[in-house]
């Protein structure tokens, strides 16, 4: 039986313990991570890496088209060069003739013997003088027509310096995030992680789906070769695959060139609605437009998703639907 000093002794250690636990800091530090919000962090991550390197591709098919047109402007300049020559040789030559010909210091002696050598003489020189000027304006037409063409290619080579520069900082970019994703999965302990990346965990390709017409089979079977296979940014095989890789690839064994741009590839085929997607036609996501997938039947897609989950199975509607196209 406690007595009542006891008692109010009991009360007070009581009082004393709750205040202590009270105290004790319990917050985030301690906690178990929040796998949503993880994943959420780590989706966020992927997609800004993918969108850096899609315009990576976009800048590369653009840097290629530039290239190419300046390497025409660059032929078309050494033309003009080589025209300008002859143009400046033509008219050097004109000169030089012109002056031998002028011989007619002593045109009082043809006056005298020969009126008609010496009118044939002036009619000549005449000529000569038409030509020249024909020449001098051919020589300047062919000067200005070199300007434009090495201004051309002076401002060609400038685009060029910027985007290789675009280039590399778009690259620089998606690997940046690309490697803080990983930084945050690998702070977590592997049950975690795996609880993270098991939404976009791989469907396995089933044996009945539907059959492609013509040419689209060989772009459907192309791509359900790869699954299991590994996403890396700017990649198009055959290892190895970003989104737009993968699907240039898989039309490629069909016969039919795309660019390797999620964005250009939009552009190369004819738009189709949802409601009639067939196997190998391609699906893009997101605006703007940043990832594609390749359709194969009973409502899902082929599609190289990212590094954790690397090129796989998905429903058709498992990421922001932007449109369809069909290619060939």
């Amino acid at each position: 039986m406690l007595t009542g000093r006891q008692r109010a002794f009991a009360a007070l250690l009581a009082g004393v313990l709750a205040l202590l636990i009270g105290l004790i800091p319990f917050g985030p530090a301690t906690a178990e991570p929040d796998i949503e919000d993880v994943r959420a962090k780590v989706d966020k991550l992927y997609r800004e890496a993918e969108e850096a390197s899609e315009r990576h591709n976009d800048a590369k098919i653009e840097l290629e088209e530039l290239q190419a047109e300046l390497d025409s402007v660059s032929a078309d300049e050494e033309r003009q060069s080589a025209q300008l020559g002859d143009a400046r040789g033509d008219v050097r030559d004109s000169i030089i003739r012109q002056h031998q010909g002028q011989t007619l210091g002593g045109a009082g002696k043809l006056l005298e013997s020969d009126s008609d050598g010496f009118m044939s003489e002036l009619s000549t020189v005449a000529t000569v003088n038409q030509l020249q000027d024909a020449l001098l304006e051919k020589y300047n037409n062919e000067l200005d027509a070199f300007a434009i063409r090495s201004d051309q290619v002076t401002k060609r080579r400038e685009r060029v310096a910027e985007l290789e520069e675009k280039l590399a900082s778009e690259m620089e970019t998606a690997e940046g995030k690309h490697e803080e994703a990983k930084e945050l999965l690998d702070e977590l302990e592997a049950e975690q992680r795996a609880e993270v990346v098991s939404r976009d965990a791989q469907v396995t390709p089933t044996a009945d789906l539907p059959p492609a017409s013509g040419s689209a089979q060989a772009a459907v079977n192309y791509a359900r070769a790869q699954v299991g296979k590994t996403y890396v940014y700017g990649a198009m095989g055959p290892n190895a695959f970003d989104c737009s890789g993968l699907t240039m690839r898989a039309w490629g064994a069909a016969g039919v060139g795309l660019p390797h741009s999620s964005g250009a590839q939009m552009g190369s085929g004819r738009s189709v609605p949802f409601s009639q997607l067939q196997p190998g036609d391609l699906v893009f996501y997101y605006s703007p437009v940043s990832h594609v997938g390749i359709y194969v039947g009973n409502g899902m897609i082929v599609h190289a998703a990212n590094p954790s989950t690397g090129v796989a199975m998905a429903p058709v509607r498992s990421m922001p639907y932007s449109g369809a196209v069909r290619p060939g």
